[in-house]
């Protein structure tokens, strides 16, 4: 049980953090899509993991159905951010290239 809580608070956590690191990157597309796509995929190991902790009693269906629901619910907010990650990204400055 106490390794399925570790489990759970690493990939919980982790989620936020690759969410931070997604925003850090907007200067490059590709990398932010990529930051929000591991995101996503944090968000579905924690719904394993409270899956497992379902199935082993360890937690009431109420209780698990409320942080699937969560889960769901930011897959979906990554998902539409990776969807419109171009509207998400900094622009490249045409003044640089610019003449005067």
């Amino acid at each position: 049980m106490y390794s399925l809580t570790d489990q759970v608070r690493r990939s919980s956590r982790s989620i936020g953090a690759q969410i931070a690191e997604a925003w850090g990157k907007r200067r490059y597309e590709k990398s932010f899509v990529t930051k929000l796509t591991d995101a996503d995929g944090e968000q579905m190991e924690t719904q394993h993991w409270i899956e497992a902790a379902l199935d082993c009693t360890y937690i009431s269906n109420e209780i698990a159905f409320d942080f699937l629901d969560r889960c769901a619910s930011i897959g979906k907010m990554l998902n539409s951010m990776i969807d419109k990650s171009a509207s998400f990204c900094i622009k490249p400055s045409l003044s640089k290239h610019t003449k005067d």
